[in-house]
């Protein structure tokens, strides 16, 4: 049987869990339950860090001691994950005793083979990280994550000899490209070792710090806090002989976000490697929240509570929206308008009306019981299963890809074409008509198996959703009990089954803004920009050009590879397309955010003027232009007909 072991990093108890915390882990759990749905065996790993300087000095501030700190902390975390249906497998603690246990054995693996050795070090440490930094890892003088300068310290420590593996670690991420996903960060990884590889300082003296794990061979050091964390993964599991750890490790994924990508790409190989357990199979990385703030930051205080948003908004709206925003390993933009505009306009408006309607004229034509297939479907049926059969492909190939976005984009696809496929067809119209009524049959049984196929589709992003779905459609079962071979099979619906209908799946929601307005309060015109002393003239109407100046204009086809939103901008998204240039996509800067989600413009061709002069827009430089039109307030992008070879040139 196929099985499937997903991690989320183990949470530092610094600080209450925020919205990079519910990110990170909502998405293990939409894998988990994908490879449910597929019909693997799972399991789901979670738990908290706590260890180290930062928790010592966190626990100071509070008045505590450190043990009484990371319980109160690790507590909040355990309770949050289940009020977001997360089901996790396991939730470990570093102050666990079965964890401390692994790392007291993992070391001493590690310096029986002689890899770890005592020596003096004066260095660059960040507390805030935990760790020695380099001066070419600075930025400004900086650390890049904490915007601090780094102390100078000079210690005797144990170190790990990390540089013996760097050749091999180089050799083995070479030879499996999906080691590291997305590409992006195998590449930052490879670059960092393009450099000489430093041994890792793995401890730290207990007269310094004793809020830690005590090495193995020399009790009055404790272990440094990467060394002591990673090993959760294992410990978790059962090594080295749990039945556990036998069936899963071979298939582990670790899933980050892009700030511990040297810990997870660097560190945890090459301590594997010298202790003879074998590697992950992926690790996964993903970026960051931007708020208006900038990145979302624990230690600079930008962050979003997601427990302050669900009872506003909903679970299962907050679940799909994350998923549905970011682009896997790009950074995303998060506000509350955007939230709101996913869940009226894609929520609401399209998989709610397409439900309440479904239902509503199964109860209206057929005293709300599954008919059974009547006429022969005609070609509009036939385009509709089309469109179901697309999306589940899309759906399968997708997600064990990380392309969330894409697997959603997908069913929405599917979700639009039934809507438009209800406004075409007409079902009141032929239910007017008694020698309509096979027609009628057929068109809402059609109907009722897109619903069935749909709350499948969504189980693992939108867990209760589904379940409210697929009981009103009469086959209620847990989410986690949903298979696609068996849920998804089109014609699985039994004919006479009653269905329900009900309230709205999903009400629409009034925008932050809106609500924050006082009722009857008069919205100000804005008043008009002053006058300049020197009014620059009316440009005059645009002249007739000859062909030469036109041909003068080099207009291509470009297809975007990637794309995310320029922090401390409204408008601006960075763009990489591909116009068809050996080698290399060009970086595009478009003011098109208010109208384009970065999700929503991956994959899609568009024209660009390509000999546009480079110009600089916060700061980041833009080598073309994306064309668009303003429609009233919309803004559309000029796209090709059908698909064709980025690159051509539009003549």
């Amino acid at each position: 049987m196929d099985r499937f072991y997903v991690t989320t990093p183990i949470y530092y108890v610094n600080a209450e869990p925020h919205i990079g915390h519910a990110y990170t882990t909502i998405v293990c759990d939409v894998m988990m339950r994908f490879h449910r749905l597929m019909g693997e065996t799972t399991f789901f790993l979670t738990g908290t860090d706590e260890h180290g300087d930062k928790i010592v000095q966190a626990a100071q501030a509070a008045g505590v001691d450190p043990k009484t700190y990371a319980d109160r902390i690790s507590g909040l975390f355990r309770q949050t994950w289940p009020k977001l249906n997360i089901g996790n497998d396991k939730f470990i603690r570093t102050t666990d005793p079965e964890h401390i246990r692994v790392v007291q054995d993992v070391l001493q693996k590690v310096y029986d083979a002689g890899d770890i050795y005592f020596s003096s070090y004066k260095g660059l440490y960040c507390v805030g990280c935990e760790r020695f930094y380099t001066e070419r890892e600075l930025v400004d003088g900086k650390c890049p994550d904490h915007d601090k300068p780094p102390i100078e310290r000079e210690e005797a420590n144990y170190f790990f000899r990390m540089s013996k593996y760097q050749d091999w670690l180089i050799g083995h991420i070479e030879a499996n490209p999906d080691f590291i996903r997305p590409e992006r960060y195998k590449n930052e990884v490879l670059a960092f070792l393009r450099e000489p590889l430093e041994d890792l300082c793995i401890s730290r003296p207990v007269e310094r710090l004793s809020w830690g794990i005590p090495l193995p061979f020399d009790r009055k050091y404790v272990t440094y806090v990467w060394f002591d964390a990673l090993i959760n993964y294992i410990a978790a599991v059962g090594y080295p002989d749990g039945p556990v750890y036998r069936d899963f490790w071979p298939v582990v994924q670790h899933t980050i976000a892009k700030d511990i990508v040297k810990p997870h790409g660097i560190y945890w190989p090459t301590m594997l490697k010298s202790a003879g357990i074998p590697l992950y199979r992926h690790l996964n990385v993903h970026g960051y929240w931007i708020t208006d703030e900038g990145k979302m930051s624990k230690s600079r205080g930008t962050v979003v509570r997601p427990l302050d948003l669900v009872p506003v908004y909903g679970l299962d709206a907050f679940r799909y929206f994350l998923l549905r925003e970011m682009v896997f390993g790009l950074d995303a933009s998060f506000s509350e308008d955007a939230l709101v505009q996913r869940i009226n306009a894609d929520l609401a408006n399209d998989l709610g009306n397409l439900f309440s309607r479904t239902l509503a004229m199964t109860a209206k034509f057929f005293d709300g019981k599954v008919p059974p297939f009547g006429a022969e479907p005609d070609g509009m049926d036939q385009d509709l299963r089309a469109s179901v059969d697309q999306a589940v492909r899309q759906f399968t190939e997708e997600m064990p890809k990380l392309g969330f976005h894409k697997a959603l984009i997908g069913i929405w696809e599917c979700i639009s074409a039934a809507n438009k496929y209800i406004d075409h067809v007409g079902p009141w119209n032929l239910a007017k008509d008694p020698g309509m009524l096979t027609r009628l049959q057929t068109v809402m049984r059609t109907l009722l198996e897109v619903n069935r196929t749909v709350a499948v589709l969504v189980a693992p992003f939108m867990p209760a959703t589904a379940e409210k779905m697929l009981e009103r459609l009469g086959a209620g079962k847990k989410a986690l009990d949903v298979r696609i071979a068996e849920d998804a099979r089109w014609g699985s619906l039994g004919e006479g089954t009653p269905v329900q209908k009900g309230e709205a799946l999903f009400p629409r929601i009034e925008s932050p803004a809106k609500k924050t307005e006082k009722p009857g309060t008069a919205v100000q015109a804005p008043k008009p920009a002053a006058e300049k002393k020197a009014p620059k003239p009316e440009p005059e109407p645009a002249g007739i050009i000859d062909i030469d100046a036109f041909r003068a204009v080099d207009l291509r086809i470009g297809l975007i590879r990637e794309a995310e939103r320029v922090p401390q901008s409204e408008k601006l998204v960075k763009l990489l397309v591909d116009v068809g240039e050996p080698g290399e996509s060009r970086q595009i800067v478009a003011g098109i955010a208010k109208t384009h989600t970065p999700a929503d413009l991956v994959g899609k061709q568009v024209v660009i003027v390509a000999n546009l002069k480079p110009a600089k827009l916060m700061g980041i430089e833009s080598h073309g232009m994306v064309l668009a039109v303003r429609d009233g307030q919309d803004l559309k992008l000029i796209v090709p007909e059908a698909k064709v070879t980025p690159g051509g040139r539009i003549s």
